[in-house]
């Protein structure tokens, strides 16, 4: 753990912004930080229930989520409040920055699923990632998320998708 990183167990401040506002913000707990990945912990933090169809958020559940300073994702493992393992929920966002206690990432709009027994693997949004007009104001970031979004999709389908967190 690097030396000015905080202690495991203290807590710090997610927020995920998306076209330069915050979309939300909630308190997790931090598990490791190695300078490079920062993992954190945090009950399901958005009202109520969320039911993709594919898989449902609700009161509960816990994310261990995994952050990294030099990739252009972050990977969400999500279980149930009987720590049944549901899956993956990974976000496509600008590589994470981590200070005064606080972990900010950029949402890119990209998302991919990947259910318990990597089975099921849904690339999301992508509707949602070409009307946002990254690739015109910033053709480079939409490189680097598709990029981001097919490397997490083929390594899911080669079954080596738990090895990002191990």
């Amino acid at each position: 753990m690097p030396a000015n990183s905080a202690e495991p167990g203290s807590l710090l401040v997610v927020t995920l912004v998306k076209s330069g506002r915050t979309k939300i913000g909630y308190p997790a707990s931090l598990v490791s930080d190695d300078g490079v990945r920062l993992t954190v912990r945090a009950p399901w933090a958005a009202e109520g229930v969320r039911d993709f169809g594919f898989v449902r958020f609700e009161p509960g559940d816990v994310f261990t989520e995994h952050y990294w300073r030099d990739r252009w994702y972050a990977v969400k493992e999500v279980r149930a409040a009987d720590e049944t393992l549901k899956g993956w929920y990974c976000d496509i966002t600008r590589p994470a920055v981590v200070r005064d206690g606080a972990v900010v990432v950029e949402d890119l709009d990209l998302d991919l699923w990947v259910s318990a027994d990597g089975d099921t693997v849904l690339r999301l949004d992508e509707d949602e990632f070409a009307e946002s007009g990254l690739a015109d104001r910033d053709p480079e970031a939409a490189d680097r998320a598709v990029q981001a979004l097919d490397e997490l999709e083929l390594l899911a389908k080669l079954g080596k998708f738990t090895a990002l967190i191990d």
